[in-house]
């Protein structure tokens, strides 16, 4: 794996993941459509069950030798298992009613509170904001859904580009496409060898956002809110204007 690219001294482009950064899994419809057949497990429990199936699932031979379907298919396998989901024909059906459901309108439907705020304040430091994301297809009219939209510059979703990361290759068309330059754009992004590994051999600087708390000692910045990405920015672009100076 190429190493770290050098911390930029300005930043003029900030590229987001979608899922597990800017929107999630909607435990509750989840858990609703498992009752209707019969089993439960609430929505909290699915939740704090999401974390360790992240970090469980974040290896490099699930990031470059599956698709994101497949990497998606074993990451609701482990959420069942975390979240003590008993294996059975109606844990089956459910889950089945629950992709078709992402199929047509993408399952990563709840949106924290700290979201739209946070964007705010990223866009009023004058950053680029641009989505790269391994999605289904349904990014664009999704985020459109969700009231997302307005907020980015720009959106990549990996299914319509027939590249998904860690292919550097959709985060070199997302330079392309927004105009930046590598060596003024950061990545941030939840899954270690997909977004920080991708993100590296495109020559773009990569931060973790680990809100689990999970990679203590990883060779990348860590962010574990919103909030805190916010100051490291506003920081960087406060560092900047001085030099300018």
């Amino acid at each position: 794996m190429a190493g770290s690219p050098a911390a930029p001294c300005i930043v003029e482009t900030l590229f987001l993941d979608a899922g597990g950064v800017l929107v999630h899994p909607n435990w509750q419809r989840v858990s609703d459509t498992l009752a209707r057949h019969g089993v439960v497990v609430l929505p909290g429990a699915l939740a704090a069950a999401d974390v360790r199936a992240r970090w469980q699932l974040d290896l490099p031979e699930n990031a470059r030798a599956t698709s994101d379907d497949a990497r998606n298919a074993r990451y609701f396998d482990a959420v069942r298992e975390f979240g003590a989901v008993p294996a059975s024909d109606a844990a089956d059906a459910a889950f089945a009613e629950l992709r078709r459901y992402h199929a047509e309108h993408n399952l990563y439907e709840w949106v924290p509170p700290d979201v739209v705020p946070a964007l705010t304040r990223l866009r009023s430091l004058g950053t680029r904001l641009v989505m790269v994301s391994n999605a289904n297809g349904t990014l664009h009219a999704h985020m459109q859904r969700l009231g997302l939209a307005t907020h980015f510059d720009l959106m990549l979703d990996s299914q319509c580009e027939g590249v998904e990361k860690p292919d550097p290759e959709l985060f070199r068309r997302a330079l392309a496409r927004c105009g930046a330059a590598a060596e003024t754009t950061v990545h941030v992004g939840d899954l270690y060898y997909v977004d920080v590994a991708g993100a590296r051999a495109a020559g773009i600087e990569a931060w973790l956002f680990d809100a689990g708390g999970l990679y203590r000692g990883v060779d990348c910045p860590r962010v574990t809110t919103l909030a805190e990405l916010g100051d490291r920015m506003q920081a960087l672009v406060a560092a900047s204007g001085a030099a300018a100076t």
